[in-house]
């Protein structure tokens, strides 16, 4: 062979074997992402072209699927009662994706989770088309639905939990939406899309308050503070005086920590003040304590941590950098700690369950189409963050509150109720109607089944008549009272 033609097939052996390197490199190495990519109109197709599996609550689905007509996209997905359950099973489009346990369990819901790969298996093998699985919730459906009807048009949230598993049993917020009307790809979902986006919905109402939404905690705090007390050996004694002048000026002020009305706080004992939630009595302990241990307290209830339920709740904040009038102040919850309303359920869930914190979660199984368990969650604890000792001691001061103190709206007959009020101040010096808070549990034959937090974070109440006693206690006691029930009928 000639030097030229030597040449030429040495070019065309190095083009084939250049040829060959991609092509494997994009049939082995490229695969998953090509599979995957959002760009993909086969993928999707295909993913739309057979009923999603659905999310399940008491047995019953809450999810569905239609057939759709004058698209590629053969089905679309459907809900039952959208806005009480959005804040749980979020949203699946064919135009925008999908978000909450829609998105983070799709693999199962659409079948194509590698843990189905026996049943695509047989269903290939049968002629049989591919089917989704079920996600099994935790929720409860009466729960949910007094939660909901209890916000009705306020904006707010609820949180409930079991404090013996850590199974959130209610997870509602206001205002809401229904993920049915952004299901499809048509014009009509994408004119609805739009309309939810904050810059044209100043309420936000795809925003899950519950999970992702962060309040000042208010009073609700001082149960932090109290702990924090009893954990470090300040008071051992819930009735007995606790060195607490009144007034009491702010540390490094000479602003004085005002007490709401005209209720006896001097030296009052911690149940007292957590009975008339005197500012003073709280302000100073969170002082005595210090910043370190205050943030530590709080911490071990779970604040400055993410929590995956599986959806992801934000972190509740106890800041780590604060002087000694802010930390004062965050001591009964008014300067810059915050928290989200499943955070402040926790807290009230652990003291329930005599100091025990349970990890929450929503999800109870995956289930396979053929109904066999593809995976089950397991109770987890997540840490002790009071004693057992001191749990009670705060139980016997929370049941106080409810039964001769600023909770008495959330008695309910027959049922031990231990619960705390509170009042959070919003905006700058007050200036916007205050935020109305509520955490509680209730105790039946078997422990507590049942704690809940409630925050309304606006009204139309008039704003001299916004309390936590008042808006929020009767929707945490609906709430309760619905679990106990159902409790009651298994």
């Amino acid at each position: 062979m000639n030097k030229p033609l030597r040449r030429i097939a040495i070019f065309c052996g190095l083009l084939v074997f250049a040829l060959l390197l991609r092509d494997n490199w994009i049939q082995y190495v490229q695969a998953d992402e090509l599979k995957n990519h959002e760009k993909n109109r086969r993928v999707l197709i295909a993913r739309y072209s057979q009923p999603r599996g659905n999310i399940i609550v008491d047995g019953q689905p809450i999810t569905g699927s239609v057939e759709t007509n004058g698209t590629d996209f053969k089905y679309k997905r459907t809900y039952k009662n959208g806005p009480m359950w959005a804040p749980v099973t979020g949203y699946a489009s064919q135009a925008y994706d999908a978000n909450q346990i829609e998105k983070l369990e799709d693999g199962i819901l659409t079948g194509n989770d590698d843990r189905l790969f026996f049943n695509r298996t047989i269903d290939m093998i049968t002629g049989k088309k591919q089917k989704g699985g079920d996600v099994i919730t935790t929720l409860n459906g009466k729960a949910q639905e007094a939660a909901f009807k209890g916000l009705g048009d306020k904006k707010g949230a609820v949180a409930a939990l079991d404090p013996r598993t850590g199974k959130i049993l209610a997870l509602a917020s206001t205002p809401s939406y229904d993920p049915s009307t952004i299901a499809g790809g048509s014009s009509k979902d994408e004119k609805a899309w739009n309309a939810l986006k904050p810059k044209n919905d100043k309420d936000d109402p795809m925003l899950n308050r519950a999970l992702r939404q962060t309040y000042p905690p208010g009073s609700t705090f001082k149960v932090v503070t109290a702990a924090a007390a009893l954990e470090n050996g300040k008071y051992t004694d819930i009735d007995a005086p606790t060195n607490s002048p009144d007034p009491w000026k702010l540390p490094l002020s000479t602003q004085d920590l005002p007490n709401e009305g005209n209720i006896p706080c001097k030296n009052a004992s911690l149940r007292q003040a957590l009975r008339y939630s005197c500012n003073t009595v709280f302000g100073k302990l969170g002082d005595d304590l210090g910043k370190d241990k205050m943030r530590e307290q709080a911490e071990k209830f779970g604040f400055n941590k993410t929590v995956d339920t599986p959806v992801r709740a934000y972190a509740s904040v106890y800041p780590k950098d604060m002087d000694r009038p802010g930390n004062a102040m965050s001591a009964i919850g008014q300067f810059d700690n915050r928290a989200t309303p499943l955070q402040m359920a926790m807290i009230a869930a652990a003291i329930a369950n005599d100091g025990k914190m349970m990890k929450p979660y929503m999800v109870d199984s995956l289930r396979a189409p053929n109904l066999n368990t593809v995976e089950q969650t397991d109770p987890e604890e997540m840490g002790r963050p009071v004693s057992q000792e001191n749990a009670r001691k705060l139980q016997d001061m929370m049941e106080t509150v409810v039964k001769e103190g600023t909770g008495t709206s959330a008695q309910i007959p027959g049922v031990t109720v231990g619960g705390k009020t509170g009042t959070a101040q919003h905006g700058v010096a007050n200036s916007k109607n205050p935020y109305a808070w509520f955490i509680s549990y209730a105790k039946g034959n078997d422990g507590s089944p049942v704690a809940v937090a409630v925050v309304i974070e606006g009204s139309n109440t008039l704003r001299g008549d916004i309390a936590g006693g008042k808006l929020a206690a009767p929707i945490a006691k609906s709430v309760m009272q619905a679990v106990l029930e159902t409790e009651g009928n298994k």
